[in-house]
């Protein structure tokens, strides 16, 4: 046993050479980001390029969830504080995270390759910007639900104490929120890996846009049938995947279940070693004590003193009138641009002809059914189980890092393994696809279900285990309700997985052969592998108005409900 001042300088130690080590790691990333466009990357099938295909490959997804935290903080924020923002971001959040990432991946690339044609950040800041796009939009729906189910009470001590928009920020609604956002951020990051394939592995007709990453890595080998690279890759990728669960995620989960709403503590909290360790370091403590505790007590004091001036009378002013014809100037611009738009997609929709139309249709409705599907198989495993593992902080020790494995394992790596197994039983593609489409989206029910009962306070269950509950009595009217509105998040997010995950479930392709079934993702695929933008167009606008529909009238009652009736309250 070392004592206690050899820990915090072995910990200093630790510390301050892995941020050195960062520090070098991103020095160098920046130099071949900035450096010369380099096309046509050639990716090698040896288990020696791995690892610096594995850093790429982290820093790209490390990067893209910084961004949806942002921007999921900014919007879920909006969203929840402004009813007359609430009517148009909630139903855009809904069209934005049922838009495949390949309806518009070649605008994207086109686009930031068009903005840095001499430079390989162009490149990387599209595949940025699309793992961006598989990443931001559960966050956002989680902090957006978190904001709307805070307790009356705590709402009314924020208002009783004058608190300003940053002390309310900061001091309720984010700790508030920690739980959920800790455990969709989790699945984000492991989502993103899913997205990672095809965002390092995109060719536009002559145009090669390849990157060298672990994505890329994975497609070559799985494209190739190259059963060993495969599992080369894999062994990286569980790799990076435990290391980022004892180094990032326990810790965080062990300091998130402070802010769990609660009046009696819980008896076995969660844990981790590497926290405990950080704790004891005595530069951290520094750190804190002269840097990062005195700039919050700053930065409150500051925004404490605007709120204050705030509720003092002041005499109405009108507003400026350049601000108000600022305003329409700027809503008329945005009309414009709207117009041009469905004008430019009216020239391309009109020349669908009758038997794409049908295609259309009929493919909607089968991916339908697909999707539905997946929800309910998925639903009806995640919830038990995540109950159980949100429920016993010594079950999630062992099955956190397991759940967060098969999470971030992407299905289409392992798709080529279960095509052949179903194929050989006589399943089919048909089969074949709802099995990846529930490979990719079960995962979004089980993390916010996890989060969920997680945030069941210990006071309700000691109350439970008093009036001794039956087990119904106890699902009834505690679990069920408890995790409520973390169960309609991750019901929606999943959906919205489930319609994207079926442009690669329903059009694979394997050993240089096309698989494919009836469906809206297969006439997505088809499209973008034949040019024909109209179909591509067509196609995505209908799976878009499709899932804004089933949310409008059935998801949104279900946040409603939630909101109402299942908010932890007196």
């Amino acid at each position: 046993m070392l004592p206690r001042r050899a820990w915090s300088r072995l910990t200093d130690l630790v510390v301050f050479a892995a941020v050195l080590a960062v520090f070098l790691g991103l020095l160098n990333l920046g130099q071949t980001w900035l450096g010369p466009f380099q096309p046509a990357a050639k990716i090698s099938r040896s288990p020696w390029a791995l690892p610096a295909y594995a850093a790429a490959s982290l820093a790209r997804i490390g990067i893209a969830y910084a961004l949806s935290l942002l921007f999921a903080l900014a919007y879920g924020y909006a969203a929840a504080r402004s009813p007359r923002a609430e009517r148009v971001l909630v139903p855009l959040l809904d069209i934005l995270q049922s838009i495949p990432v390949l309806s518009f991946l070649p605008g994207v690339m086109l686009a930031m390759v068009a903005l840095f044609p001499r430079r390989q950040l162009g490149i990387e800041l599209g595949s940025i910007l699309l793992i961006f796009t598989g990443q931001a939009w559960n966050i956002a729906f989680s902090f957006y639900s978190s904001l709307k189910s805070i307790p009356r009470e705590l709402d009314d001590a924020a208002r009783v104490y004058r608190f300003s928009r940053w002390q309310r920020f900061t001091e309720l609604e984010l700790p508030y929120a920690a739980i959920g956002l800790v455990w969709n951020s989790m699945m984000s990051v492991a989502g993103g890996w899913f997205f990672l394939m095809a965002c390092e592995m995109f060719v536009l007709g002559p145009r090669d846009f390849r990157l060298p990453g672990l994505g890329s890595y994975l497609q070559i080998a799985a494209g190739a049938g190259d059963t060993q690279a495969i599992l080369w890759g894999l062994a990286a990728m569980i790799g990076i995947i435990v290391l980022l669960d004892v180094l990032v995620w326990r810790p965080v989960i062990a300091w998130a279940d402070k802010f769990k709403f609660e009046q009696v503590e819980s008896a076995v909290a969660a844990r981790s070693a590497v926290l405990e360790l950080l704790r004891r370091s005595g530069a951290f403590a520094l750190l804190y004590r002269k840097v990062i505790r005195p700039a919050g007590e700053r930065l409150t004091l500051t925004f404490a003193r605007s709120a204050g001036h705030a509720f003092l009378p002041v005499p109405r002013m009108r507003p400026a009138k350049w601000r108000s014809w600022l305003g329409r100037a700027v809503a008329l611009l945005g009309l414009a641009a709207l117009g041009y738009a469905v004008w430019r997609a009216s020239l391309e929709l009109v020349k669908l002809n009758g038997e794409e139309i049908e295609e259309i249709a009929r493919g909607a409705g089968l991916t339908f059914l697909r999707v539905n599907a997946a929800l309910l198989l998925g639903a009806l495993w995640a919830v038990p189980a995540g109950v159980a593992v949100g429920s016993s902080p010594r079950l999630a020790r062992f099955a956190q890092p397991l759940a967060q494995i098969a999470a971030s394992v992407p299905a289409t790596a392992l798709f080529p393994v279960v095509l052949l197994v179903l194929i050989r039983e006589g399943g089919g593609m048909g089969l074949a696809s709802l099995a990846l489409m529930l490979l990719g989206t079960q995962w979004y029910i089980l993390f916010n279900v996890i989060a969920g009962a997680m945030a069941i306070p210990t006071d309700l269950r000691e109350a439970a285990e008093v009036f001794h509950f039956g087990r119904w009595e106890r699902w009834r009217r505690l679990i069920l309700p408890g995790i409520f509105p973390y169960l309609v998040t991750g019901m929606v997010t999943a959906a919205g997985g489930a319609w994207n995950a079926s442009i690669v479930a329903e059009y694979f392709h394997f050993k240089g052969q096309t698989l494919s079934t009836a469906g809206l993702g297969a006439v997505i695929s088809r499209a973008t592998d034949a040019g024909q933008y109209h179909v591509l167009l067509a196609a995505t606008v209908v799976m878009a108005a499709i899932v804004v529909a089933i949310n409008r009238l059935f998801w949104q009652r279900l946040y409603r409900l939630a909101e109402s009736r299942f908010k932890l309250e007196t």
